[in-house]
């Protein structure tokens, strides 16, 4: 039987030169400020969700007058354009909400023929998909008058890209509450076509260079030394790694590719892909205990409602407390840490104290913020090392994390980071993104400039991408490369 050729990725041209990432930095929000094209023209005619098990991530473009004004506090960041404010403004305190979203709209609101434009970013709760329907409504109502057409003749010009396995549940629901068109797009496909994109912007990628530091804290500052070059071997991987400095790596060159790489996207579960130089990928591996387990656990021990919560008490949380630690065992004066190789304050069994207290152990007796400084490591350190093994099967050298559940924590980036650097020996990076959890709907949102470019009377969408739920799923596994623009 002769071979089924995979046809080779194709090169979508998207200007990002003069691109910056919006600004301000808050927890709620780091991983969805904006991004400002100042040389992309594209008019408000479609919108990109991905609707995953916890979370739905919204992607759309607006139009702006001018370019940003950098921040004196943050050189390099932006936080407007033209008066238009990010999603960074959205005040989601329940009392205004939808008074929020309406202000927001009319804030984003953009005077057509004008160059450049926001990538903006927006997510909800799947859970609550009526939220995510009624901004994508808003969104449509608010374009429509400001470009001065009826709210049907606005509908027929937008259409939803859809992607993620939500995306087949709420099929229906984001057709009948939105009065659009809804196109689906392949999941895997939107995620690594999103990485192949968004490495292109500058100071979007970020890891941990190879310059260890060290924090001297005093009351009023906190000064950072350069630690001295030092041959001893790695400490094992803890809750409380040692610190290197963040480096932000160029954006992609033909010299310097993003590409061959790992994939590690981190939601409700993980999803492993590899990709090789030419963009086709394929899933390697996978793990059931992701971000949707440590909401999960953490919901039923701690009173968090949030994962912005969870991570806050992450942060004042003493996870010794609740680990069982190698000290614990053998005692932290023991010479029989000493032959193991191990430190006393290695952890021996995460959780262990718990049980180690027996039957008279009462929830009180563990805090909030203990329980979630113990799960949050176990977690992460877990997923580290399943990647590490998967990137050595491979022979990948980068490995780009993606997904909600990092969302720009320094704590879980550092054990992620950590578990690589230690597991491979420093012969691995572990690279992170300011956009990590909305790659998805960064594919899917791209994906329509090229059915755009691509549309002909007889193909209403240029796309051979299914239209519907019981539509074949595409049989290739490759995702568009994009080439930046040339002066």
């Amino acid at each position: 039987m002769p071979e089924v050729p995979i046809p080779s990725a194709q090169v979508i041209q998207v200007d990002t030169r003069g691109a910056v990432i919006l600004g301000d930095d808050s927890p709620a929000t780091r991983d969805s400020r904006g991004i400002y094209l100042p040389n992309h023209i594209e008019p408000v005619s479609h919108i990109a969700v991905d609707i995953g098990g916890s979370l739905a991530k919204v992607v759309y473009f607006t139009r702006s007058t001018s370019s940003p004004q950098a921040t004196p506090s943050t050189p390099g960041l932006f936080d407007r354009v033209d008066g238009a404010l990010t999603p960074l403004a959205l005040d989601t305190s329940p009392e205004t909400d939808m008074t929020s979203v309406n202000n927001l709209l009319q804030r984003r609101a953009a005077v057509k023929h004008f160059p450049g434009g926001s990538l903006n970013f927006e997510r909800f709760e799947t859970e609550s998909i009526d939220d995510c329907t009624d901004f994508i409504c808003q969104l449509i109502d608010r374009s429509a008058r400001i470009n001065r057409v009826s709210i049907a003749e606005m509908r027929r010009s937008v259409k939803i890209m859809a992607t993620g396995g939500g995306a087949y549940r709420y099929y229906d629901i984001l057709r009948t509450r939105t009065g659009v068109d809804v196109t689906l797009e392949a999941e895997m496909d939107c995620l690594i076509t999103g990485l192949n994109f968004i490495t292109l912007i500058p100071n979007e990628v970020y890891y941990f260079s190879d310059d260890l530091i060290r924090s001297v804290r005093a009351p009023q500052q906190t000064i950072v030394f350069p630690a001295s070059p030092t041959q001893e071997p790695l400490e094992r991987p803890s809750p409380n790694p040692p610190e290197y400095q963040v480096a932000f790596a160029a954006p992609p060159t033909p010299s310097n590719p993003h590409l061959p790489c790992l994939v590690v996207n981190i939601g409700s579960g993980v999803s492993i892909l590899r990709v090789d130089a030419s963009g086709q990928f394929e899933r390697v591996s996978g793990s059931a205990l992701g971000g949707g387990t440590l909401w999960g656990l953490l919901s039923l021990l701690t009173g968090a409602t949030s994962f912005d919560e969870m991570l806050a008490l992450s942060e004042r949380g003493d996870h010794s407390k609740v680990d069982m630690l190698v000290g614990d065992i053998y005692g932290n004066e023991s010479t029989g840490t000493d032959k193991l190789g191990l430190k006393a304050n290695v952890i021996a069994s995460s959780f262990g104290k718990v049980f180690k207290k027996g039957k008279g152990a009462e929830r009180g007796d563990f805090s909030p913020e203990d329980i979630s400084r113990s799960l949050l490591y176990a977690i992460s350190n877990n997923i580290g090392h399943i990647a590490y093994m998967n990137a050595e099967k491979y022979g990948l050298k980068k490995i780009y994390f993606g997904g909600c559940f990092i969302r720009g924590h320094a704590t879980t980036i550092a054990t992620l980071s950590y578990a690589i650097r230690f597991w491979s020996k420093g012969s691995m990076r572990a690279m992170f993104l300011r956009h990590e959890g909305f790659l998805g709907s960064i594919g899917a949102w791209i994906k329509n400039i090229d059915h755009s470019s691509n549309t002909s009377p007889s193909s209403p969408t240029g796309s051979s991408s299914p239209t519907s739920p019981d539509a074949p799923a595409p049989s290739t596994h490759s995702a568009p490369l994009f080439a930046p623009l040339q002066n």
